[in-house]
Parts: structure tokens; C-alpha cells; sequence
């Protein structure tokens, strides 16, 4: 349909209302073809662009504790150095030292747990597409429970379990019976560069901390503004995941206020000079 004989067909309804809703009316003609074919009410367009925040739980996940990693481990080994009397070359080593090793750690770590994952989704898949193979009306059944104890009629159960398996029988069973979606999947590679970045950002707050600041206030300086940037941090996660801002940044601090007092309360059990 042309553009021209859809403002014709919307003029058309609009008069045929007779009434202030000849305009929603148009409006709604307008939208129902929009060249597709298909209807397109406003409340439709608004459901067509919504973005659900589950699909960042991957990385989201990786990144927050990466950075968070970054900033609390760089930093209590600075403030358990600083405690201990080391100078401020000293304090400057220790701090690339610790970004270093612990954006490798966090990497590794990240990438063995997550493929682990990825192997057993893999590995249960494969279990699940040899069982479709064997025992299709089996595996009908169990879908059909599986839509029963979530609330649909045994008939209506049926029927939807039946269209699904005739789609894709095999996603079918991998979302409704295993849990495993595309945007849950687990991505290793995805998470370990997410974790090493984020701990890399995460550690240059104390590092650049220790360059700024004057050597007798070096390990004062790191503490306040590493709980700043845990605060930042957990505030920052608590936004891109959609929770309370001010619950998730305090949060955060807390507990990495409490793991530098514990590292300074360590440090100044040593008296070190460097």
C-alpha cells in the first residue's frame, strides 16, 4: 500500500467516526500498515524496542567483580605496604605488580571456571538432543509436565509442547528443562577479557593514588579514595543492573573498607623500610 492511500484510508476512518477519536483512529490506520503488512499499534512499537537487563548478567557479572577485585586488592596491598614503612617507589612497584598478576589471575580464572560451564551445557545437550533421538514421545511427555506444573491446562500443555517440539524440539528443552538460554549462555572468553579489564581499570585508582600523593600521606590517601571508588563502583553496577544506586555503593565500600583495615592492621605488624 502506497503512502498516499494510507493517508487516504486513515482520512476515511477518521470521518467515518464522526467524534475526537477520528485522529486515534488515523493514527491507528497509519500504524497497522506500515508497509509490512502488519499491524503496528503504539503499545506494540514500545514492546518491539524493550531491552531487558538479564541479557548483561553475563559480563556485568565478570566486570563488577573484576573492578571491584582491582580496587580492593591493589589497594590493600599498597595501604599494608604503606603501614608496614616502605616508601613510595616501593608503594608504586607493589601496586603495578599486583595489577599485573591479578588482571592475569582474574583472566585465567575467569575463562577455566566459565568454559567449565560452557562444557557442561554442552555436554547436557548432547545428552538431551541423543534422548529426542531415542524417545521423541517421551520427551513430548516431559515437556507437557514440565508446561503443566507451570500453570497451562494438560490439553493446552499439550498442544504448546507439541508446536514448540515441531519448531525446535531441542531449544525447546533447552530453555523449558534445562535452563539454558542464548542470552544466559556461558561465553568464556567474553567474561575473562570483561574480568581482566575491569580489574585493570579497577587497580589504577590506588596506583594513581600513590603517584599523587605526598609519601607520609600515601597510605591515607589510597583508603579514601579507594572507598570513593568502591562506593563509584558498586553505585555504577547497581545502575546498568537496574538495583538501588545508594544501597549497591555502600555496599561496596563497606566491605573493601573492611579488607584495607585488615590489610593495614597486617602491614603495621612489620616495620619495613625501603
Amino acid at each position: 500500500m502506497t503512502e498516499w492511500a494510507r493517508r487516504a484510508r486513515a482520512r476515511r476512518l477518521g470521518r467515518d467516526a464522526g467524534n475526537s477519536s477520528g485522529f486515534d483512529s488515523a493514527r491507528t490506520a497509519i500504524a497497522y500498515d506500515a508497509g509490512d503488512g502488519h499491524a503496528r499499534t503504539p503499545s506494540m512499537r514500545r514492546r518491539d524496542s524493550e531491552h531487558h537487563l538479564i541479557q548483561r548478567s553475563g559480563w556485568l557479572r565478570a566486570a563488577v567483580l573484576g573492578a571491584n577485585d582491582g580496587i580492593v586488592s591493589v589497594a590493600g596491598l599498597v595501604v599494608g605496604v604503606a603501614a608496614g614503612g616502605a616508601g613510595q617507589s616501593a608503594l608504586l612497584a607493589t601496586g603495578i605488580a599486583g595489577l599485573v598478576a591479578g588482571a592475569m589471575s582474574m583472566a585465567a580464572g575467569e575463562y577455566v571456571s566459565v568454559q567449565s560451564q560452557a562444557d557442561t551445557e554442552k555436554a547436557d545437550l548432547r545428552i538431551e538432543k541423543r534422548e529426542l533421538h531415542e524417545d521423541p514421545q517421551g520427551e513430548l511427555a516431559e515437556l507437557t509436565a514440565i508446561y503443566v506444573r507451570r500453570g497451562l491446562e494438560p490439553a493446552l500443555a499439550s498442544e504448546v509442547a507439541r508446536q514448540l517440539s515441531a519448531h525446535d524440539a531441542l531449544a525447546a528443552h533447552a530453555r523449558d528443562e534445562l535452563g539454558i538460554t542464548e542470552p544466559l549462555r556461558a561465553k568464556p572468553l567474553q567474561a575473562a577479557l570483561a574480568s581482566a579489564g575491569a580489574f585493570s581499570c579497577g587497580a589504577l585508582l590506588p596506583i594513581a593514588a600513590v603517584l599523587l600523593a605526598p609519601e607520609a600521606w600515601a597510605g591515607k590517601l589510597v583508603t579514601a579514595v579507594t572507598v570513593l571508588g568502591l562506593f563509584g563502583s558498586g553505585a555504577l553496577a547497581a545502575r546498568v543492573g537496574g538495583a538501588p544506586v545508594l544501597r549497591g555503593g555502600l555496599r561496596v565500600a563497606f566491605w573493601g573498607a573492611l579488607a584495607m583495615a585488615a590489610a593495614s592492621a597486617v602491614g603495621s605488624l612489620f616495620d619495613v623500610r625501603v
